[in-house]
């Protein structure tokens, strides 16, 4: 019997931001016009996004013992989401270097995961009590494959909603697949997963036709400003984006949509509309600075879609 919670097995990082005319030389140092730390991994901002929009949402994941891990509580805390979490004394807590380019905005990045790499089957085991019994699971591909299948195929066996979230694209296993309620790649991850062109809806359509085939229960494809595409077998629906005021950083739309959508399953509403709540969650975190902290309240979501927002 589930419980209406979603769980999210996943990786937080802190994200260190530095915004500078180029970047240094090897030997050189050179002064930076910006610096922002704030929360990251894809993770840590899907449950955070999913607790704002009213869902009941847990983080499996591993930190360190350092600042960075007192960080990810406290996103936690503020957001109402419930850690479940190992702190490895041996490790960090993971960590990006994100290199901004004054003149354009284009960016180089270094992550190190710390202790999130080492995420394993124990960690899940740990916690397969809370997975067997959520509503709706959710993973991706940022900490290691075998403990997001095992996880995977926890949450099926116990009657969840699976969602897999195959970011950063990787090669994924027809097995691990077939785990999967929905998958929600955005064009560029659908692209690599199927080896499909994802550049219009019509191809949108026939990776998901791929993902099908693969044993995916249905295919959710973000497509930036056009929206979404949900592709199952007994519907197909295109559903436009919303918006919610000027774009302002576009980092973690993704995120946002995956956790408004869980949310939405997690209550029973059919998939189209839980695609539009997601649609809708994600309009408005573009509109912000940041990640985490650029998720939406569920009053401010449900205002977009009466068309009040």
């Amino acid at each position: 019997m589930t419980d209406g919670g979603i769980t999210i097995l996943g990786v937080f990082v802190a994200d260190t931001a530095y915004r500078a005319e180029r970047q240094p030389r090897l030997g050189e140092t050179i002064l930076g016009k910006s610096f922002v730390l704030g929360p990251g991994g894809k993770g840590s901002n899907q449950s955070v996004a999913a607790a704002r929009a009213g869902g009941r949402a847990a983080i499996i994941t591993r930190l360190g013992k350092d600042a960075f891990a007192e960080l990810a509580i406290k996103t936690w805390a503020d957001a109402g989401v419930e850690p479940l979490v190992t702190h490895d004394p041996d490790s960090y807590t993971g960590a990006a270097y994100i290199f901004i380019e004054e003149a354009t905005g284009d960016n180089a990045i270094i992550i190190s995961p710390g202790a999130a790499a080492k995420i394993s089957t124990s960690d899940v085991d740990a916690h397969a009590d809370r997975i067997a019994r959520s509503s709706v699971f959710i993973t991706q591909l940022e900490q290691p494959m075998d403990a997001a299948e095992h996880a995977l195929g926890i949450a099926r066996n116990g009657g969840a909603i699976t969602i897999l979230n195959p970011a950063p694209a990787a090669p994924v296993s027809d097995a691990m697949l077939a785990l999967c309620s929905y998958v929600t790649p955005n064009e560029t991850e659908a692209a690599e997963i199927t080896g499909q062109t994802v550049e219009t809806i019509d191809q949108a359509r026939q990776a998901a036709e791929i993902f099908m085939r693969k044993g995916v229960g249905a295919a959710v494809i973000t497509l930036g400003e056009r929206g979404a595409l949900i592709h199952g077998k007994d519907i197909s629906e295109h559903v436009p984006a919303f918006s919610a005021g000027p774009v302002v950083e576009t980092t973690g739309a993704g995120d946002a949509f995956n956790g408004g959508f869980a949310v939405a399953l997690s209550e029973g509403r059919h998939p189209v509309e839980a695609v539009r709540f997601g649609c809708a969650t994600a309009a408005i975190s573009v509109t912000r600075p940041g990640t985490a902290p650029s998720m939406p309240a569920r009053g401010e979501i449900e205002a977009l879609l009466a068309g009040t927002g």
